[in-house]
This record gives C-alpha cells, sequence and structure tokens, in this order.
C-alpha cells in the first residue's frame, strides 16, 4: 500500500460507520480508490443501498482525493455536489473512485464514482468544495498511528 497523508489522521465516526478504507491512491495525480461496507442496515424497503448513504460514500471519496493530492494541508468543505444513481445498489462491498480535476487557491473541483464489487457503475458525483487548512485543526492534532487511521 502507497503511503499517503491519510496515514496521519484518525477516521471520523461516519467514515468508520460506511467501512471506510482506503484501497489505493496516487496522490500526484489526486486520485483515490476507497472501499466501504453497503450494510444491510443502509438499505431502504426495496433491498438497496439508500441514496443519501451512497451520497455519503461519494462524499468521504471526493475529499479525501484533495486530502491526499495536498499532502495532507487541505481538508474540504463541500459547496455544491451532484450525483447521477445510475444502478440500485445491492448491500455488500462497494468501491468509490475520485479524481481531483482543479485545485484552486479557494476551491476544488472533483468527480467521482461508486461501482458494486463486480465493476457495476452504480452512481456518480461531481462536486465543488472550499479548501481549508488543517493547521490547528482538531483532526490535524488527533494524530494516530497507521492502525488507528481511516484505513
Amino acid at each position: 500500500m502507497i503511503a499517503t497523508a491519510l496515514d496521519h489522521f484518525t477516521a471520523p465516526p461516519c467514515a468508520k460507520l460506511l467501512g471506510w478504507h482506503l484501497l489505493d491512491a496516487r496522490p500526484k495525480e489526486g486520485w483515490v480508490r476507497i472501499g466501504f461496507d453497503g450494510r444491510t442496515d443502509f438499505c431502504n424497503p426495496a433491498g438497496f443501498v439508500q441514496g443519501g448513504i451512497l451520497s455519503a460514500m461519494l462524499d468521504d471519496t471526493m475529499g479525501p482525493a484533495v486530502l491526499v493530492m495536498t499532502e495532507g494541508k487541505l481538508f474540504t468543505s463541500t459547496i455544491t455536489m451532484t450525483v447521477n444513481f445510475l444502478s440500485p445498489a445491492k448491500p455488500g462491498k462497494l468501491i468509490g473512485e475520485a479524481t481531483v480535476t482543479q485545485l484552486g487557491k479557494t476551491v476544488a473541483f472533483v468527480e467521482g464514482r461508486l461501482m458494486a464489487e463486480d465493476g457495476t457503475l452504480l452512481a456518480t458525483a461531481s462536486t465543488s468544495a472550499r479548501l481549508v487548512e488543517t493547521e490547528g485543526s482538531s483532526v490535524a492534532s488527533a494524530r494516530a498511528p497507521r492502525s488507528a487511521a481511516w484505513s
């Protein structure tokens, strides 16, 4: 596994709830692949993972792409996020990928996609996000060893 800035951050409770774990990253390209657990308790009455949960997974893929690309210097705060749901998501392992398409001084633009374990494209997303410096933040100061970090 490639070393990333994520190695120095403690996973927030929302990431743990989603089963967030880093699968791969290319920091210089602003690209990440994240694994999630599409738990049955996330399902709607039809038996599919609820769209709001899928949106949270996409959001928690696109933000870390910026954090990795900026070597842990910048968090994101979502300004807008557009999600397109393409296929119903069955419970199970889900995979998110995100790429930073433009990194400005105050705003980043990121594209993401969420897939089933078999490669079925479930949803796509794009976001504009405010850039927030990590220096002095409570998360940045809560350094943790790799075993307790996001992945």
